[in-house]
């Protein structure tokens, strides 16, 4: 086996004190978690090849690419993350944009992405640091209305797990996000002004913008366990449909949902399993892809259910 699989849910709100609801239920999530990062080290990947999103903290409205790959990536200090550049190996990300380019699918490039805890989660969490492995960085728009389609995102994956097929690398492919959760985010169409000129502008924010994000979010999470707003609960049903969908392999049964479904079920984070689509669809054209759930439970102080499968082909 040279391709290996993990997708992850990645909620900040691990990274917080905030109440455990249910006993042991945060611990074992890490323990299944660390069970993954022992696998990876084990599996010792040449690659890895992170699909993420991104939280208005590296992409923004006034351009927002559907896709983007990184041939320089340096981490955000969301959620006081420790920050720092990846170890991305240059030319394969530049070679890999011209073979997407030449399938007719126009992926964005940058040569110095930041990436925040949509990527920086897995990779602090599965491999240990931003550098210990070369890394080639994915941005799938998630967040950001209109979306690529999950027909596009399979068709994307697909042709980067075609352009890696060839390479005789060990490659771990990490789908970062979801499962169903409704974060505190503005949307644009319905934001006043000074809101919405900072989902368009293209500025990182400070420390103190960040802590005040990350504050309302922590509030949202714990008004959301006593059945307050504004966020929607996470839904058990709509995570174990698309994950029963999912360990299956039945990834064009995707194509059917609509991001107005999604916002309306499953809450406005859901839009992340485009990463998990992703990997699996790339993973998928390398070989013959066996999944398996390794964990699935709701988390409501986490504001996520939160759910892990794991890969090898």
């Amino acid at each position: 086996m040279s391709i290996q699989l993990i997708c992850a849910s990645h909620s900040p709100l691990m990274l917080t004190d905030v109440e455990e609801t249910e006993n042991g239920v945060h611990a074992e999530f890490f323990r299944e978690l660390d069970q993954c990062a022992t696998a990876l080290h084990k599996f010792n990947p040449d690659l890895v090849v992170v699909f993420g999103p991104d939280h208005f903290n590296g992409f923004f409205y006034e351009l927002m690419p559907m896709f983007c790959i990184g041939t320089a990536a340096q981490g955000t200090k969301d959620w006081h993350l420790e920050s720092g550049p990846l170890r991305v190996p240059r030319a394969l990300a530049i070679d890999c944009v011209r073979h997407l380019h030449a399938k007719d699918i126009d992926v964005a490039i940058s040569h110095e992405m930041k990436v925040d805890h949509g990527i920086t989660i897995p990779l602090y969490k599965l491999t240990g640091a931003l550098a210990r492995y070369p890394v080639l960085p994915i941005f799938i728009n998630c967040a950001a209305d209109p979306r690529p389609s999950f027909k596009r995102v399979r068709t994307f994956g697909t042709a980067i797990g075609e352009f890696l097929a060839d390479k005789n690398l060990r490659i771990s492919f990490i789908g970062s996000g979801g499962l169903s959760h409704d974060p505190p985010t503005p949307r644009l169409e319905m934001s006043p002004p000074d809101v919405a000129k900072r989902l368009i502008q293209r500025a990182i924010p400070s420390q103190e913008e960040l802590d005040a994000r990350e504050n309302r979010v922590i509030r949202a999470a714990r008004d959301l366990v006593v059945g307050k707003g504004p966020c929607l609960p996470p839904s058990e049903q709509w995570d174990r449909d698309f994950l029963q969908n999912f360990v299956s392999g039945k990834l064009d049964a995707f194509d059917a949902m609509t991001d107005q479904d999604i916002d309306r079920i499953a809450g406005f984070g859901a839009h992340e399993v485009r990463t998990w689509v992703a990997a699996a669809s790339a993973a998928k054209a390398m070989g013959k892809l066996q999944t398996e759930l390794k964990y699935y439970h709701l988390v409501p102080e986490w504001i996520t259910g939160m759910g892990i499968v794991t890969g090898l082909a």
